[in-house]
Formats: C-alpha cells, structure tokens, sequence
C-alpha cells in the first residue's frame, strides 16, 4: 500500500485512525496547514484534490505565493561526529559535502528501488 498521493505537484500523506474509521492526511513539505479526510480512498483522493485547489485558490486571492514543497534545499541534524566524518571523507576526496550528500542520498534511494 502506498502511503503517499500526489495533485498538482503536492504530495499528501495517508493515514487511517481506526477509533474514528476515517481516512486522513495533509500536505507534507510545506508550513501552511492543509488537510483532508475521507471514509473511503475515492473521497480521500477527492477532498485531497479540493483542499489542494482551496489552498491555491485562497493564495490566489490574497496575493501570496503558493509554498513550493522541495525546493531542493534542506537543513539536516546529523550529528557533529558524523558531520565531521562526512566532511573529512568529502575533502579527502576532492568533493564537496554537498555532493556528497546527493550521491549518499541517490545511492541509498536506488537501494531501497
């Protein structure tokens, strides 16, 4: 089962609370707060999709710009000894940390595949 939906660019979560027998989720990756619910997958798919144009529409009419999840820039806490091992591999190799970062985050996803 796959617990992720995408609409217009937007990823949003899927959850399921038993007590409440109800579908739920929201919309990762941005601070603004967008949810949406449903009893079953067909009316979670289309209150996500609603909330998702209610959210577009509402930036719209107040003259903001939509939040845009993965802006491929992040701030991680990894740690200062594993911070430090990182760099000193990255410089010992004549890579920057950055990259670094990208080929051990690219190669772990084509593990996982």
């Amino acid at each position: 089962m796959k617990n992720t939906m995408e609409y217009k660019g937007y990823i949003g979560s899927v959850e399921f609370s038993e007590a409440d027998g109800v579908f739920f989720g929201k919309v990762q990756g941005i601070r603004s707060l967008v949810t949406y619910e449903g009893t079953n997958a067909k009316e979670l798919v289309q209150d996500f999709h609603d909330a998702v144009d209610a959210y577009l529409k509402s930036c719209a009419e107040s003259g903001n710009e939509p939040e845009v999840a993965f802006r491929g820039s992040l701030n991680i806490r990894i740690g200062s000894e594993l911070h430090r091992c990182a760099a000193v591999y990255a410089f010992s190799h004549s890579i920057s940390l950055n990259s670094f970062i990208m080929d051990a985050v690219r190669e772990k996803l084509e593990h996982a595949k």
